[in-house]
């Protein structure tokens, strides 16, 4: 497993619900192979709240609101006509068939995504977080588990999200669990 992978596993507060996935299916829903740090997670820990702010999504999800898939769709579409109209796309999206998928959003409505470039290998996926209704951009040259426990470390600090993340102790809610 990948080391950060199980030190996120060991830092959020169980139960832990990871699913096995169907990963061939997903992928070839989304177009692209996902980074294998991140299919650990989801299966290891599965998606969910995190520190009373920011939702993991996960595919398939059992809250439709953070399916992977479905997320990838929307945020697509919204960009599709916002780029066509007033903003321009983030220069990592200059490169014919690049593209994003977003993989987490916030209860503030920023949302953490991956520059998918063609010919990129899924696990040399930077994290890049997008801040809420606006065109500010923060990069990070990491993966998704490194930049997670990065920034529940506090070691890493994405100036986008809110100050009051994390917590301190860490909360995580399953999708699956009542709240």
């Amino acid at each position: 497993m990948h080391e950060a992978v199980e030190q996120l596993a060991q830092l959020l507060p169980g139960p832990h619900r990871g699913r096995a996935k169907n990963w061939d299916a997903i992928e070839s829903t989304l177009g692209t192979e996902l980074p294998g740090d991140y299919k650990e997670f989801v299966e290891a820990v599965g998606g969910g709240y995190l520190d009373r702010y920011m939702y993991i999504m996960e595919p398939d999800c059992p809250n439709e609101y953070h399916d992977l898939a479905a997320n990838t769709e929307e945020r697509t579409e919204a960009f599709e006509h916002l780029w066509g109209s007033s903003e321009e796309p983030p220069a990592e999206l200059n490169e014919d068939g690049a593209r994003l998928i977003p993989f987490a959003s916030t209860d503030n409505g920023e949302f953490l995504y991956w520059p998918v470039r063609p010919g990129q290998s899924p696990d040399k996926w930077a994290v890049m977080v997008n801040e809420a209704r606006g065109e500010w951009w923060e990069r990070f040259d990491l993966g998704f588990a490194p930049f997670l426990l990065g920034a529940l470390t506090e070691t890493l600090r994405a100036e986008i999200l809110t100050d009051d993340f994390p917590t301190d102790p860490h909360t995580f809610q399953p999708f699956d669990q009542p709240s």
